[in-house]
């Protein structure tokens, strides 16, 4: 899945043209259609409630107060199938702590942190997109399994501010005011000593960053089997019109072991992308929190797309399967009737002139012992 990119905002100036005789130049019309693109930006798409309801956040963004922070970017990155743990924790700072399924970097850059996800993703906030692929670049680079050749990205932007609620409004997050934790051993097992973001809305910004990195995860899986499905697409069109598959044997051995591993993958994965994870059981709020995240971007509805695709492409693995065992059958089939053909030669070769008497009724040669003398 693409970045989420941020809202284009900016205000449609209008104008009333007096009424002329005389038609305009070409170029003069050149010019004016170029000044309304420049002036007036187009939106991207919508293609998520988050991009749907992103004017939800223009009250925020355009009144701002004392108490409201400057507008910053969250980002997520997936770069890998997953991260190996043991090598992960060598390589970050002396102050990352393990929270819950993530890793904790409270602060890196001049005012950003970074939780590290085991599924082969990670969230920044506060950073730019640079940092934030060097970071992956300097870091996460030799703890990849299964490194991905273009990584999958998700963009949103945080504002701080202690007298408003923390919610998810339109395509901006809200850091304000959360309540106490109903169990406080779910808290962070120690304070850093300088950290980039206030500590009070830690969690909060854990749970939206845990939905952030499920849903790139899933756009890694859905990238992965879009492809697959690109690549079979003329199969069933072969099949129609030939009768053949239109792949040669080791090529279709190829495609099989290519959706094993695709299944293997998707079975072997933690992230089920539906259970909750065990941490909100006790926390409601933050429960409410990563819920609301995960409806944002459609998680519940791409999943379900996903293994629709899935049961196809388990038909289409079916098909490979049943083409492959009809050609080795067919194959043998072949072998078997070389070999009795083979076979019928030998004998004709063998016993074909007493076939020949036995049929035509002619008498059997004399044996002569034949002696020499010298």
């Amino acid at each position: 899945m693409h970045a989420l990119r941020r809202v284009l905002r900016g205000s449609t100036r209008s104008s009333v043209t007096p009424l002329v005789l005389r038609p305009p130049s070409i170029a003069s019309c050149s010019r004016a259609f170029s000044t309304d693109y420049d002036t007036i930006k187009q939106k991207p798409k919508a293609s998520t409630p988050l991009r749907r309801t992103a004017a939800a956040s223009l009250p925020i963004r355009s009144n701002p107060t004392p108490t409201r922070s400057s507008i910053r970017p969250v980002l997520t990155f997936a770069t890998a199938e997953r991260y190996l743990p043991t090598r992960l924790r060598t390589r970050l700072t002396l102050d990352s702590q393990k929270l819950h399924d993530a890793w904790w970097i409270p602060r890196w850059g001049q005012d950003g942190e970074i939780f590290v996800f085991g599924n082969g993703s990670f969230v920044c906030w506060g950073l730019s997109d640079d940092e934030a692929r060097q970071f992956a670049k300097d870091i996460l680079a030799p703890c990849e399994v299964g490194s991905l050749q273009d990584p999958e990205t998700e963009e949103l932007e945080f504002v701080s501010d202690p007298n408003e609620k923390t919610r998810i409004q339109g395509d901006l997050i809200i850091l304000g005011h959360v309540a106490q934790l109903q169990d406080p051993s779910n808290a962070a097992s120690f304070s850093p000593s300088d950290p980039s973001l206030n500590m009070a809305t830690l969690l909060a910004r854990y749970a939206y960053s845990q939905a952030l990195s499920r849903s790139t995860a899933l756009s890694v899986l859905e990238e992965s089997l879009e492809a697959y499905l690109l690549s079979v697409a003329q199969l069933p069109h072969s099949l129609e019109k030939t009768g053949q598959p239109g792949l040669g044997r080791q090529a279709l051995i190829k495609k099989l072991g290519v959706l094993m591993k695709f299944r293997q993958g998707l079975n072997l994965n933690r992230e089920n992308f539906s259970d909750t994870p065990d941490l909100y059981w006790t926390e409601p709020e933050l429960e409410s929190f990563f819920k609301s995240m995960t409806a944002a971007l459609e998680v519940k509805a791409r999943t379900h797309a996903v293994n629709e695709k899935i049961t196809y492409a388990t038909e289409v693995q079916s098909t490979l399967r049943q083409l492959l065992t009809e050609s080795s059958s067919h194959r043998m089939e072949l072998v078997i009737i070389a070999l009795i053909a083979v076979e019928v030669i030998i004998a004709l070769i063998r016993d074909g002139p007493e076939l020949y008497r036995m049929v035509f009724g002619l008498p059997k040669e004399k044996e002569h012992n034949g002696v020499t003398s010298h």
